[in-house]
């Protein structure tokens, strides 16, 4: 019935740390990662340690070394032909319409769990997201990198492996649907602002471990920028 505890590795508790932030969308990709001797500073571990941990986020397929530049976070287009997901991005045909409907689906249920599951430090990264994105929006941008900060770390809240991986999968089109979404709805001027209190309303909700009205904040929000979209459409 029981299985031994055995104390984490140093090298797992690294790779763990530095897979979180790329599931998350700290680290994103494209992005070039500190080098083993400052990364190795401020974990305050060994460079072995930190070499051992990035080979096995190259083994995962996360990030990838460059010869002469360093390593790097992997895009999900990097592996398109072993990502079928990655291909649609490339398509002439993509429609952010039918990536909000896919969205509809899983957000939905991953705001549901994030209210169930969600740790005091998932709580903590969701309110530095957004309160990142209220303050780029008051600077007069659009906050798109802070959109999708919040919206992965609801995924990572879940606790769901899978679903993290499926979101982490989307993430490039993820990113490209929210900035294509707001720079759109920017035409609008009042749409930012309602943006911004949608998040707070998912994020209040989530922090106040409510699921369903956690759901419905999250329905919400992705509804009003389909329908948006839908009103965009050629015969809409």
């Amino acid at each position: 019935m029981f299985k031994p505890i055995r104390p984490k590795r140093i090298s797992d508790q690294v790779f763990e740390q530095l897979k979180d932030l790329i599931f998350k969308g700290h680290l994103k990709p494209g992005e070039k990662m500190m080098t083993e001797r400052d990364l190795a500073q401020a974990l305050g571990v060994s460079r072995p340690t930190v070499r051992e941990a990035i080979n096995k986020l190259v083994n995962l397929g996360v990030v990838e070394h460059r010869q002469g530049q360093g390593t790097f976070v992997k895009s999900p287009s990097d592996d398109s032909e072993k990502n079928p997901l990655a291909a649609i991005i490339s398509d002439p045909e993509f429609d952010l319409v039918e990536l909000l409907e896919v969205r509809l689906g899983l957000e939905c249920n991953a705001a549901t769990l994030a209210a169930q599951r969600a740790t005091e430090e998932d709580i903590r990264a969701l309110r530095s997201c957004l309160e990142d994105m209220i303050s780029e929006v008051e600077q007069g941008g659009l906050g798109s990198d802070a959109d999708v900060c919040f919206h992965m770390a609801i995924a990572f809240a879940t606790g769901n492996a899978v679903h993290i991986r499926i979101m982490r999968s989307l993430y490039d089109m993820m990113f490209y649907g929210i900035r294509q979404n707001l720079q759109h709805l920017y035409t609008e001027p009042d749409n930012l602002e309602e943006i911004v209190r949608q998040h707070t309303a998912v994020f209040d909700a989530i922090s106040n471990r409510a699921p369903d009205a956690a759901f419905e904040a999250m329905k919400h929000h992705i509804h009003y920028v389909l329908n948006f979209f839908r009103k965009q459409s050629p015969g809409a």
